[in-house]
């Protein structure tokens, strides 16, 4: 028996505290409590009540049936019916500054076990593990779970669910008794199933509690659960979705988990968002993206569709500059057949009928103009009705025998077929290397039903591919940025931002619904990453009309683009789309490298949404009227981040075009502004305005000494 020792990870707040004998257990998990560990081990020593097993049962990090873990093992697999419920021994163990790598080993089983764990700078935990089969023969996996232990005061769940045009929902529930358990087996991240949840303390909110993130950094079929165990422990795990046959290790063979990342805070929800939004800015994001300010979208979707026509095209081009856009995409629509949703996909060439000239006088009219080109593709979809599929039906992800549901009108490539996966690099490296292409927009508009490679289940490897064929267009094509769509919402996760550079957060325009997207999005990512475009007075996805300034203020917090045709719209909605167009480049600077907060306000009617400079320099606040006002009188706008002694000059930046014609008067502080301390702003507040529902105004907080 290996002798036991502990080791600590350490972070800029949080402290890790493992303990390596013959297994891995993760004793602390929490903010930092120093050194001295060694001599405080006995503190945590637990008991063993009679009725039980003789002996304890650690929890270790990969929970295992053998050891007398009654609860949900860490590795389900066997060896023909044999080696299946292996034991792990470690062998090695290497201790980096912010990092632990455990080998493991079971030689009855024939099984090696690696598993890291990682802890940076900005509190964020990460941890994978890898199986690799070291043995003549086959070792069938059906599951493999990255777990991380949680304390026993963890006793509410804040988790996500959703739909298409209505993403990143979240729900709390109590955490008393049995667990929690999310399924999603739809071939992508999915709108339905976020793969994040947050854990804690009793009512934690936004400011106050103690909570653990997590989100699980994969693009295809997961399971997120949180265990109680009968003793009081709890646990969570993350794991892949493997279909029946779908990883058989060969001698030699090894399975990699995704990365789970995740987070404490002692201050809340916004803690720990705050230790996400570092980390993904510092260690995902490549450094050419944050040295570049996010160009403004003009996406030409929501204005055109289907309908193409090169002349019309360059008008909309050249009136969109004139508004301030600084990339201008052409959407679905512009390649051969493609008239309606029912055909064409697969045929990656230009529609001779709808672009006689080419597509060159369109880009470089678009470039001259000072904007770039970006364009759109669908790459892993297929009609029925294209070429495509009438030269190579067998190029479908299908299972042969079965006829194959349609979604959207259409069907899955089979990225794991090479000359599938060949011709689509093909096509996209072709684009990109004939025209100044800056830009894609990479869609998936469908689930994925019945992922079979030559009869076997291949779900896990058609995101694989995925994954490499994106790598593929990255290393020939390094300054090309892509945007991750799949019908809106439905592909966000930070490993497939690894790849891309930002995220269609939905399909849906809908300001007052994008409050609430926003803001379930804002907890695991900056706001630089998320999609948010200004759309039409009348949304396309619920048929509400809203003010160009909810509009404007809702888009702003985000990657800003605008969605329509700017040839058709009046000179006055226009002048209101160059307004916020000019108000985020100025802001931009501020939104983009700042630090949100979710600020808690006193009428549940209201949202606020604050970022604070790292210096503390400056800040803007958006309060958000969701419904009518609870009361009469609004409350107080709170504001935290700000330095304490700092005095700041505090004035509205934006407002409703009808704010003053709703009350008598409104407060003072609104119409001339007012001299405050940032611990004045924290503690006392400002008093709210009265407000009319579906609108926003914006208070822009400057520091003065």
């Amino acid at each position: 028996m290996r002798q036991k020792t502990l080791v600590q990870l350490t972070g800029k707040q949080t402290q890790l505290i493992v303990e390596l004998g013959d297994y891995a257990e993760i004793l602390y998990w929490g903010i930092d409590v120093g050194d001295g560990v060694e001599r405080s081990r006995l503190a945590l020593s637990r008991p063993v009540p009679y009725g039980r097993l003789d002996d304890d049962v650690p929890m270790t990090l990969l929970p295992e049936l053998g050891r007398g873990v009654f609860s949900s093992p860490g590795l389900e697999g066997h060896r023909d019916g044999q080696h299946w419920a292996p034991v792990f021994v470690i062998t090695q163990i290497e201790k980096n500054k912010d990092n632990i790598v455990i080998e493991s080993e079971d030689v009855t089983a024939g099984v090696h076990l690696k598993t890291e764990l990682k802890l940076d700078e900005h509190d964020v935990l990460q941890t994978r593990s890898t199986l690799t089969n070291i043995r003549a023969g086959v070792y069938q996996v059906n599951r493999f779970a990255n777990t991380l232990p949680l304390p026993v005061r963890v006793n509410e769940l804040m988790t996500y669910y959703g739909r298409w045009v209505h993403e990143f929902q979240t729900v709390r529930q109590p955490l008393l008794q049995g667990g929690y358990q999310q399924e999603n087996r739809r071939g992508r991240t999915s709108h339905e199933h976020y793969p994040a949840l947050v854990a804690g303390t009793s009512h934690f909110d936004e400011m106050n509690g103690e909570v653990w993130g997590f989100h699980f950094a994969w693009s295809g079929n997961h399971r997120l659960r949180v265990d109680v165990k009968a003793d009081g422990r709890r646990y969570m795990q993350a794991e892949v979705i493997y279909f029946p046959g779908e990883i058989a290790l060969k001698e030699g063979e090894s399975l990699t988990t995704p990365w789970l990342y995740a987070s404490y805070s002692h201050s809340g929800l916004n803690g720990m968002s705050h230790h996400f939004h570092s980390h993904v800015r510092d260690a995902i994001l490549s450094k050419s993206f944050r040295d570049k300010p996010r160009p403004i979208h003009l996406n030409t979707w929501e204005g055109i569709y289907f309908d193409h026509n090169p002349e019309y095209i360059m008008s909309m081009a050249t009136q969109a500059a004139e508004m301030g856009v600084e990339r201008f995409i052409i959407d679905d629509g512009w390649f051969k057949g493609r008239n309606g949703d029912k055909a064409g996909l697969g045929d990656w060439f230009l529609c001779p009928s709808k672009y006689p000239n080419g597509l060159q006088p369109i880009v470089e009219h678009v470039n001259q103009l000072g904007m770039e080109f970006g364009l759109w593709f669908e790459p892993e979809m297929i009609n029925i009705n294209s070429d495509l599929f009438r030269a190579h039906p067998e190029w479908l992800l299908a299972i042969d025998g079965y006829e194959q549901p349609t979604g959207r009108n259409q069907y899955v490539i089979n990225l794991q077929n090479e000359e599938a996966f060949n011709f689509l690099f093909e096509r996209l490296d072709y684009f990109l290397s004939t025209y100044n292409i800056a830009y894609i927009k990479w869609d998936m508009n469908r689930e994925v039903v019945q992922p079979a490679h030559l009869g076997q289940a291949s779900a896990y490897n058609q995101t694989l591919r995925y994954y490499e064929l994106v790598d593929k267009v990255r290393f020939k094509h390094p300054q090309v940025e892509i945007e991750s769509c799949a019908a809106g919402g439905g592909r966000i996760d930070f490993e497939v931002l690894k790849r891309t550079h930002r995220f269609w957060a939905s399909d849906n325009n809908d300001a007052l619904e994008r409050q609430t997207i926003q803001r379930g999005m804002s907890y695991f990512f900056p706001p630089e990453v998320m999609g948010s475009h200004i759309g039409s007075s009348h949304c396309h996805s619920t048929r509400r009309r809203h003010s160009i300034e909810f509009r404007g203020l809702t888009a702003l917090f985000g990657h800003m683009g605008i969605e329509l045709d700017p040839v058709k719209e009046t000179k006055s909605e226009k002048k209101g789309f160059e307004r916020y167009i000019k108000l985020h480049k100025l802001l931009r600077p501020l939104l983009h490298s700042g630090r949100t907060w979710r600020v808690p306000s006193d009428d549940q009617a209201h949202q606020i949404h604050v970022v604070v400079a790292n210096d503390q320099s400056e800040a803007v606040a958006m309060i958000a009227q969701l419904a009518m006002p609870t009361n009469s009188l609004s409350g107080q706008l709170r504001v935290p981040g700000l330095a304490p002694q700092g005095l700041y000059r505090v004035f509205l930046l934006d407002k409703p075009s009808n704010y003053d014609d709703i009350v008598n008067y409104q407060p003072l502080w609104t119409e001339s502004g007012c001299e405050v301390s940032g611990l004045w702003c924290e503690e006392v507040g400002l008093t709210m305005p009265i407000l009319d529902p579906e609108t926003a105004i914006l208070v822009k907080f400057e520091r003065m000494d």
